[in-house]
């Protein structure tokens, strides 16, 4: 299933990213990103962003479209209201995706959604409108499941589709896997050298298991020449005679 929502924001991505390399006007770009932001299959938008054709946005009178994209990329319902005097007015289908957007934002952090939190960050009224919106818009879309608590006043996360990366959250994750890097590095060359003493034991092992085999070979040969020295020991006259025989 997630498999399938993955390779479903894929297609989508692409499909608007070639749609915006065909356009060359402002205005055509911005109705781009009104749709694109309308369309209640897409949750992922920072590779929008990136994409040179919308860069054109930047400094005309449509920049303001652009900088709504990245509050759909990043930001929450929340965001959009502390800035909404400089961004463009939404509309019914937007206002629901950035909804949408918040629950999954605050489903990062907690698995534990308190029903006055979520109330007042999605701009809800009441526990029934709010039911209905995490159980319509929320969980039959496939972005989250969990389990509506209605004696503890809570959502239970059980899970939740993953937001975009802003910048310093990549960047972040980049330092974390760099020093995981060098950490794993570190351990290895660790592992290696261990490796090697244990080699170099071995074959130290190896010798003096050697030398002892050969001591007690040595011991073996010293028994059976005592064992050959005391049958050929003979008594004449009360005295002892020895005949050695010195041949190996």
């Amino acid at each position: 299933m997630a498999m399938d929502a993955e390779r479903r924001q894929a297609e989508l991505i692409a499909q608007f990213s070639a749609q915006a390399a065909a356009l060359s006007s402002a205005p055509q770009l911005a109705a781009l990103v009104l749709e694109a932001t309308s369309h209640p299959a897409l949750f992922a938008f920072s590779e929008l962003l990136t994409l040179p054709a919308l860069s054109k946005l930047a400094g005309t009178q449509y920049a303001s479209s652009l900088d709504l994209l990245r509050l759909f990329a990043y930001g929450t319902l929340k965001d959009y209201k502390s800035n909404s005097g400089s961004l463009p007015a939404l509309l019914p289908d937007q206002v629901r995706k950035l909804k949408q957007l918040s629950v999954l934002t605050l489903a990062e952090s907690t698995k534990i959604l308190p029903y006055d939190q979520l109330m007042q960050e999605l701009d809800v009224s009441n526990v029934r409108e709010l039911e209905d919106f995490l159980i319509n818009e929320c969980m039959y879309s496939g972005i989250v499941r969990g389990k509506l608590d209605q004696l503890r006043r809570c959502f239970e996360v059980q899970f939740a589709a993953g937001r975009d990366l802003t910048p310093d959250q990549l960047n972040n994750m980049i330092e974390t896997l760099s020093d995981w890097l060098g950490t794993s590095d570190s351990l290895l060359h660790q592992i290696q050298e261990k490796i090697k003493w244990a080699d170099t034991m071995s074959e130290v092992n190896k010798k003096h298991q050697k030398e002892f085999e050969d001591r007690v070979e040595e011991a073996k040969k010293s028994i059976k020449k005592l064992n050959n020295l005391s049958r050929q020991t003979s008594t004449y006259g009360g005295m002892t005679t020895f005949s050695l025989n010195l041949e190996e």
